[in-house]
């Protein structure tokens, strides 16, 4: 099974079930700061599993592209990834374990879909702690399926519990399937979510039907959820019997265009080996972050840094292939390979080829003048008994050659020596280092956890919006926001910098608005309805057939999942404190409410 086959399976199954098909979402969050990029199929829904109610019902199937880069160092062997698409379906408020395990149950086992045999199948459920049980009602819906006590464990937190996303809100315990490999059990209590190899996980049911409150108390929630997951990669793994996602028909043009581009035979040497794994994973990963509507360039802070870091290692792996040429031809195999399911990766398919090919040449300039100074300084290097490199020195590779401190780390690794990063960090001093901070919490707030001012500065991006069309023109469009409990950043389209007489303008408007405390209405109706009605849809999003629109007044329609405030006159005093760019043809507005 392929892909494609699995991604339509999937879809298809849970229609049949009576669940809506929505649309996947951005790689780059709208209005949630705690991450730089979108880490898992929930992570779009939350204010949905949260309590909103969702345009298209309470019965949702789709397929979502993810960035995690916790695990970036990693990348290179036969399983890590940066990028990675996940097959998700969610009950909000409607069916629960019972439901989701059948459902789950028949999708993996049915001939007519993955036909998997019941007797590889096995499963773990939460043990319980905390003054929570262990769940015993899950662990019955799997033995009325089949599944044989044996093949039923009971694990802790650490294994079958999700959330909350943050430090209060919904969460639960989760089921997760696992498949035999067929291999010998490491021991006799070798069972599924044993780490040896023999069990590998498959699919999650989380099951939200708890909320954790700021003292710490578990309470029952009144609405319970089921969220779920499945890898598309690792499934096509598992499915196909191989020993690697690098093994499959999803990596394989990738391969062959690396093979092409170097000369070099994937398969035939471990350390060259690595290298075509890390070209084909970081390349697969920029392309789609280039390719997305919301798409950044290359940059030294926050997603774009992420993006640099990726390209960059994979031009530095490629010249150790021997490779000379740049990376655009690869990425335009995973766009020839990604473009039925991703056509926004053809739609933007020159722009990724052209960042690409910048980023590309500007690295191999700084490449070539940090290696140089490497080779120098190695000598005596290798003379230090303890067998450290300087973070001083690592910081002058860096401020006076641009060398990014993870490649100077990876040099010194292929010397057997450690950079001294604490003293790189000291030295570092206003920089931060954003490249190991893509799956953590960055700020604090955002909308994930709804709180009244996150709701509040949402609420003002709207009248941000029309106030700026109003002052500039209609060309201007979102670009992306980004909102913490303290304060609001919003990026859009325009030519040039905002004169300050024209940010006086805007400024007035947006407070003008709050003054006349505008009531703030919703309606659910089709997008086409929605834009007819002159309601404006963002930028680079994918919406549902059916959507929310938020008037505000006789002020401002738009298009939007929310939560918003009631009446505009609960925003308070509205201040802009900086206009600058944010990358070309995009500018960039902080603001305060007060």
């Amino acid at each position: 099974m392929n892909a494609n086959e699995l991604r339509s399976k999937y879809i298809d199954f849970f229609v049949s079930k009576g669940h809506v098909r929505i649309e996947g979402k951005s790689l780059l969050p709208e209005n949630d700061p705690t991450v730089l990029f979108t880490t898992a199929g929930m992570h779009p829904l939350v204010p949905y599993l949260l309590g909103e109610p969702h345009p298209a019902g309470k019965r949702l199937v789709d397929y979502q592209k993810c960035i995690r880069t916790g695990d970036i160092d990693a990348v290179g062997d036969p399983s890590h990834l940066t990028f990675f698409e996940m097959l998700g379906n969610w009950s909000l408020g409607d069916y629960f374990k019972d439901g989701a395990i059948e459902m789950s149950f028949e999708f993996l086992t049915s001939p007519q879909w993955l036909g998997i045999p019941v007797e590889k199948i096995g499963v773990t459920v939460f043990a319980g702690e905390a003054g929570i049980p262990r769940d015993e009602e899950a662990a019955a819906a799997w033995r009325r399926m089949g599944i044989p006590e044996e093949r039923i464990r009971y694990l802790g937190r650490e294994d079958n519990w999700w959330g909350p996303a943050g430090t209060t809100g919904p969460c639960g315990p989760d089921s997760e399937m696992f498949i035999d490999m067929g291999h010998e059990p490491c021991g006799s209590d070798c069972g599924p979510g044993c780490p040896c190899g023999k069990w590998l996980e498959v699919w999650n049911d989380v099951f939200m039907q708890y909320n954790k409150n700021a003292q710490g108390e578990y309470l029952p929630l009144e609405r319970t959820c089921v969220d779920t997951g499945m890898g598309i990669e690792r499934t096509v793994t598992i499915m196909n019997g191989k020993k690697s996602v690098y093994d499959t028909e999803i990596f394989a043009p990738i391969i062959a265009a690396v093979e092409k581009a170097s000369g070099y035979v994937y398969g035939t040497d471990a350390g060259k080996d690595r290298s075509v794994r890390i070209i084909c994973d970081h390349v697969r990963s920029a392309t789609f972050i280039l390719g997305d509507p919301k798409a950044v360039s290359p940059s030294n802070v926050g997603a774009g840094y992420v993006l640099r870091r990726l390209v960059r290692r994979a031009v530095r792996h490629s010249r150790k292939l021997g490779m000379e040429g740049l990376l655009s031809p690869i990425a335009r195999s995973v766009v020839e390979k990604f473009a039925g399911p991703y056509p926004e990766l053809v739609e933007n398919s020159p722009f990724i080829m052209e960042e690409f090919d910048r980023e590309g040449e500007k690295f191999l300039e700084t490449l070539q003048k940090g290696e140089h100074e490497f080779q120098k300084l190695l000598p005596s290097l290798k003379k230090d008994p303890r067998g450290i490199m300087s973070g001083r020195l690592a910081f002058k590779l860096y401020d006076t050659y641009g060398f990014p401190i993870e490649i100077t780390e990876e040099l010194a690794a292929e010397q057997a020596l450690k950079v001294n990063r604490e003293e790189f960090d000291e030295a570092f001093k206003k920089h931060q280092d954003l490249s190991r901070a893509g799956g953590s919490q960055i700020f604090k707030g955002g909308l994930g956890d709804q709180g009244e001012m996150a709701v509040k500065y949402h609420t003002a991006t709207h009248l941000l919006h029309k106030a700026l069309k109003m002052v500039l023109g209609d060309h201007v469009a979102q670009r992306g926001s980004n909102i913490t409990a303290e304060r609001m950043r919003f990026d859009f389209s325009h030519g040039g910098p905002m004169k300050d007489e024209e940010l006086r303008r805007v400024e007035a408007i947006v407070n003008e608005q709050i003054r006349r405390d505008l009531p703030v209405t919703m309606e659910v109706m089709s997008l086409e309805a929605a834009k007819e009605s002159g309601a404006i849809a963002l930028f680079g999003e994918k919406y549902e057939s059916q959507v929310k629109v938020y008037t505000m007044g006789d002020f401002s329609r738009e298009v939007c999942g929310g939560p918003h405030v009631e009446h505009t006159g609960v925003l308070g005093a509205f201040t802009i404190q900086k206009e600058q760019s944010s990358s070309a043809g995009i500018r960039r507005i902080r603001a305060v409410l007060t």
